[in-house]
């Protein structure tokens, strides 16, 4: 059958490929690793230092789960195999549908295989903590973050991550001003790091009584959630600490009393927010880690610039600085500005389609950032 052929050919132009994938996982070696954090944790001191136990549990799910990906990949494609040869023999048409259904799953899973090995980062692995901020278009702009907020929230839905709120500010008139949350969950980091710079939206404004075409700003920082004490100093007369009432909706667990705290650098203009914790103390403990966390990040990207020219974060929230367009009239385009990645459509990034900018990004990164065109139509 010509169809069944036509898969054939194609699959098998996935043989290196997954072989490439294999060695780059090095399964051999987890495999021995994981037969030895096995026997370490039949020992009974291996939970007296919690944060090394947690740590060592967290790297024997995620080999395991690198094992059994694999595997699951290479009898997909042995399953597929026999579909065609079973298909060509009895020519059932039946079974030329479960042959491609089973190569979409293929394509699918060695895809996602294939950007876990593009998440080699120290921290790429972590949780996320990202903080969206409105830009230039007042109103228009608050609406665009709690847009962002809710793109993301789903995004984070479909990897089945978790999400804290951390800080909420609610806008003016609508939306919201600026949002802190984290995204719970294994490679979180490594993956919404691509999210990191100036978003723009271009659409006609429902605030906008004649009707007419805005174009609004929002930023996104994103940082790794990093549990352990970095080595970054932090002077007492480097930052101011402010307590605030929490506000917003943040749900149920934001305290409503004065515990909210604030905290600035002011060597670097940072600003850290948090007002999601139990009391004053947790929050401007969870504060102190975002804050050293954005530090230490900070000194990786200079010493990364001064090596290797590596662009670095934007600074400005508005015209020239944004790293994804987002059009919705008069047509409708999502475009990212440094990969090239584009689609059509935009409801389905919306509802956190975002996957395949991800991907574009992890793989331009691996490239050394090649320069393009950053010129996109309106």
């Amino acid at each position: 059958m010509i169809e069944l052929d036509q898969l054939k050919q194609q699959l098998s132009s996935y043989e290196e490929p997954l072989k490439e994938i294999k060695s780059s996982l090095d399964l051999e070696n987890k495999k021995n690793r994981i037969q030895e954090l096995e026997r370490e944790m039949e020992a009974p001191d291996f939970w007296n230092d919690p944060e090394v136990s947690t740590q060592k549990t967290k790297d024997l799910k995620s080999m395991k789960d690198d094992i059994a990906v694999y595997a699951n990949l290479e009898e997909l494609y042995s399953d597929i195999e026999a579909y065609i040869e079973i298909g060509n023999e009895e020519e059932d048409e039946d079974i030329v549908e479960e042959a491609k259904s089973a190569f979409e799953e293929f394509l699918s899973n060695l895809e996602q295989i294939r950007m876990k090995t593009l998440l080699s980062g120290e921290y790429d692995s972590e949780s996320a903590i990202v903080t969206l901020h409105s830009g230039a278009g007042g109103t228009e702009a608050c609406d665009w973050v709690s847009m962002l907020y809710r793109m993301y929230t789903r995004w984070a839905e479909r990897h089945g991550f978790s999400l804290d709120v951390l800080d909420y500010l609610d806008g003016d008139e609508a939306g919201i001003k600026s949002v802190t949350f984290q995204v719970n969950g294994e490679n979180a980091y490594g993956l919404l790091k691509s999210e990191r710079g100036v978003h723009r939206l271009v659409r006609i404004s429902p605030f906008n009584a004649q009707g007419k075409r805005q174009t609004s700003f929002a930023s996104c920082d994103v940082m790794p959630d990093i549990e352990k004490d970095l080595d970054v100093e932090v002077k007492d007369e480097d930052i101011r600490i402010d307590t605030y009432r929490s506000s917003g909706a943040g749900g149920q667990h934001i305290n409503k009393t004065s515990s909210a705290i604030r905290i600035t650098h002011y060597p670097t203009g940072i600003v850290v927010q948090c007002q999601n914790e139990r009391s004053q103390h947790m929050n401007k403990d969870k504060a102190m880690q975002m804050l050293k966390a954005k530090l230490y990040l900070l000194k990786e990207e200079e010493e990364a610039k001064k090596q290797a020219g590596i662009r670095g974060e934007v600074s400005e929230i508005g015209w020239g600085n944004q790293i994804r367009s987002y059009v919705m009239q008069p047509y409708t385009m999502v475009k990212d500005l440094r990969t090239g990645e584009e689609t059509g459509n935009v409801d389905a990034v919306m509802d956190g389609a975002l996957d395949p900018f991800m991907n574009a990004y992890l793989k331009w990164m691996s490239l050394g950032c090649p320069a393009r065109n950053t010129q996109d139509a309106e």
